[in-house]
């Protein structure tokens, strides 16, 4: 992300340009700050969690969203575009256009170099404010390796998983996904073990 020149602008300026924008923009504390492209394994995890999600979910009253569909942190006033959310139940949205949801149960990031330390850091803080959210899974693009936060009450529980064998559950939308799935055509580099 990089911070486009600018003045203060105010939420509804924001609104106002994003929905005419050819590319995407966050917005935080007066600031918008541009969406940078996303690379081949980046989009094929996207393409892949939509369609698990898809497939778990079509026939249940939850919905699943993939990259553009915008998520307001109302507590922070932080404007986002999650690369997958989901939940279960009636979607809150901001105003009329439904663009803007305000309630996913469900936040998943895919890392890249330029934004890993955010999405771990400053964004999940932005994201623990939400009162809705039960799960913020982030997925490495570059080799096998997720993390999966559930909110226990007031504290955020971690499980790691970094097998292909291992399962993803998410439990507030009652999905699963086998990293198998998640990391299909995916180019990962090829792990040797050293025998002796």
């Amino acid at each position: 992300m990089t911070l486009r020149a600018q003045s203060y602008v105010t939420p509804e300026q924001y609104l106002a340009m994003e929905r005419q924008a050819s590319h995407k923009s966050e917005y935080v504390n007066g600031c918008i700050f541009a969406m940078a492209g996303a690379s081949k394994e980046h989009n094929q995890i996207a393409f892949n969690i939509a369609g698990e999600l898809h497939g778990q979910l079509k026939n249940r009253p939850c919905l699943a969203f993939v990259n553009d569909l915008r998520v307001k942190i109302s507590a922070t006033g932080l404007y986002t575009y999650p690369d997958a959310v989901a939940l279960c139940g009636e979607p809150n949205f901001e105003d009329a256009r439904m663009d803007t949801l305000l309630n996913p149960s469900v936040i998943i990031e895919i890392l890249s170099p330029t934004t890993e330390a955010y999405d771990r850091g400053d964004k999940f803080a932005h994201y623990r404010r939400l009162l809705s959210l039960m799960e913020y899974v982030l997925i490495a693009q570059d080799k096998v390796r997720v993390e999966h936060y559930i909110r226990q009450d007031s504290k955020w529980v971690l499980t790691e998983m970094n097998d292909l064998d291992e399962t993803l559950y998410l439990a507030s939308i009652q999905c699963e996904i086998a990293l198998r799935d998640l990391y299909i055509k995916v180019d990962l580099p090829v792990v040797r073990h050293e025998t002796q």
